[in-house]
């Protein structure tokens, strides 16, 4: 490998202790730059990595490139799907840590004594990740709880590491300005989003108690309750739920449980989350997901999708229409449902052709067949590259089905996902809701028609400036069969001489009720002419009627 201290990165080598402009000595930014690259020496990065060695890189380089690897495993349209593939298998559990460290950082985080508030701390963690381990506790009331306890220092980690990451792509763009990293710079703002939602606890114990608020009515999905009273920006306190693992089959099995309804219910549930409230789990995978007492429960909300009844109400066109195999509605609905696009540049018929090749590939695959993550990556990401612009929750929708995917495969190896989800919208969608939808798109194409008339007044007195100058020109060409155009002329021509006799006898009657001179015979010369012209052509038109009839 070259030497970097004498590549264009140089300027983060010098050791002192000044600061940059996010907050970071240069001394501890340089360090860890040396640390990426040792580990990227290590790995050989300069000939070539193997999908294997490319995740074992990542998670030798610490928890931000693991989240990182997560963003990339979802991004097919940035690396082969050999690599994706690797990606998904990033490990998240990692070396807990001590105990005495994880009681000391209770004990800053409420300044009091861990005694007044927990009578019992198990030291073994239930589980440990990249950014925090759980710990199974007792309160001094004595419920049972979890103790989710955020690892010291992994903020400043991770913010220093994608402000390197940052300027490492600017360096990127400056030394190939024809390259096309956008979606490397995308990934990096997509990180540094799903970084800060993962590191508020505070906000994690909101969405427990927003997620079980609005699904109290469904008796078979639940989560554990928060106690907001002991939860900080660092550590969540929530009811413990000792139950049995999703992926864990044979004991589900055991117990009685159905896999297929389990499964049922999962995507029913999902797509509700998704499509009815607007507010879903951003990453449900098996480690997230138990069944206790005849209940899914969601036991990690971290990360957490919003969508909006807009978004939502396009976003079910676009699966119902996957369902239905119309290609055509589907081009609408992603047309619909995106934030932005650029109609100059969208070739319909190119994107139609794609969109068609897209559904023929994918759209009549049972589960076992089809892989859903590539199914919507190939979808969006063509609607990237067609000029078409995705809302962001795009990429959280279609992770956590991709995720979910993961789960099912064991549930319901045999059964189509989009079946499910098409099933529940026919049957969650009322006639009011289907009324209420469509009255809100009617007032979004209204809302836009409106748009376009306001535009087109823009350049109206433009143009009737160059009408008045003589310089506006049409050009109108009509094709077609010659009788069709014939007859058409001819009905023209009658339809003004009628038009001219109609004239004529108003203008006669006009004239002889004024008695006007000269007269002839008392009766006004011009009213007689115009009479006797309305007469003639009048005969003219019968008998011209007449004749093509006998004609035809």
């Amino acid at each position: 490998m070259a030497d970097i201290s004498k590549g264009p990165i140089s300027w983060f080598l010098k050791d002192d202790v000044s600061k940059d402009d996010e907050g970071f000595t240069r001394k501890n930014r340089n360090k860890r730059v040396r640390e990426i690259l040792s580990i990227a020496k290590k790995y050989r990065v300069d000939r070539g990595l193997t999908p294997e060695a490319f995740r074992m890189m990542f998670e030798e380089l610490g928890p931000t490139f693991v989240k990182a690897g997560q963003v990339l495993s979802m991004r097919s349209e940035i690396l082969p799907k050999s690599f994706t593939d690797e990606l998904t298998r990033l490990r998240t559990n990692v070396s807990p840590l001590p105990h005495e460290l994880v009681i000391k950082t209770l004990e800053d985080e409420y300044h009091r004594p861990l005694s007044e508030i927990f009578s019992y701390i198990e030291p073994v963690p239930e589980g440990s990740a990249s950014v925090a381990q759980v710990h199974r506790a007792r309160l001094v009331t004595g419920e049972d709880v979890a103790v989710k306890v955020q690892r010291p220092g992994v903020k400043e980690v991770m913010s220093q590491d994608i402000s390197i990451m940052r300027s490492l792509v600017g360096f990127i763009k400056l030394a190939t300005p024809k390259a096309n990293i956008i979606d490397l710079e995308e990934v990096i703002e997509e990180l540094w989003k799903t970084f800060q939602e993962e590191t508020d606890f505070l906000q994690e114990a909101y969405n427990l108690k927003k997620f079980a608020e609005i699904n109290k009515d469904v008796v078979y999905i639940s989560c554990p309750k928060p106690y907001l009273e002991y939860c900080t920006e660092n550590v969540v306190v929530m009811e413990y739920v000792d139950g049995i693992a999703i992926s864990d089959t044979e004991e589900l099995e055991t117990r009685g449980y159905s896999l297929a309804e389990i499964g049922v219910k999962l995507v029913d549930n999902y797509t509700s989350q998704v499509l009815d409230d607007g507010y879903f789990h951003g990453d449900p995978h098996p480690g997230n997901i138990i069944i206790k007492d005849g209940k899914i429960i969601y036991i990690d909300l971290g990360m957490m999708g919003t969508l909006s009844k807009r978004d939502a109400m396009y976003l079910k066109d676009i699966i119902y229409s996957v369902g239905q195999q119309d290609v055509s509605k589907l081009k609408d609905a992603l047309l619909n449902f995106a934030v932005e696009r650029d109609n100059s540049k969208v070739n319909h018929g190119q994107f139609l052709a794609d969109l068609d090749s897209i559904m023929s590939q994918f759209g009549s695959m049972d589960l076992k067949d089809l892989d859903v993550g590539n199914f919507l990556n190939e979808l969006f990401s063509l609607a990237q590259r067609s000029y078409v612009v995705m809302p962001s929750s795009a990429s959280m929708i279609s992770k956590g089905f991709v995720t979910l995917e993961g789960v099912l495969d064991e549930c319901l190896p045999d059964t189509n996902l989009i079946q499910i989800i098409t099933a529940h919208i026919q049957n969650q969608e009322s006639m009011d809701e289907k009324a209420s939808n469509e009255l809100q798109e009617l007032g979004m194409k209204s809302r836009r028609s409106t748009h376009a008339l306001m535009e087109a007044s823009f350049f109206t007195p433009e143009l009737l400036k160059m009408l008045t100058r003589g310089q506006l020109k049409f050009n109108m060409e009509v094709t077609g069969s010659e009788k069709p155009l014939a007859a058409l002329r001819s009905m023209v021509d009658r339809l003004t001489l009628s038009m001219v006799v109609a004239g004529l006898f108003i203008g006669s009657s006009i004239i002889y009720i004024s008695e006007l001179p000269p007269r002839l015979f008392g009766v006004p010369v011009l009213g007689f002419l115009g009479y006797l012209g309305a007469f003639v052509l009048s005969v003219w038109i019968v008998s011209e009627i007449f004749i093509s009839k006998r004609k035809q």
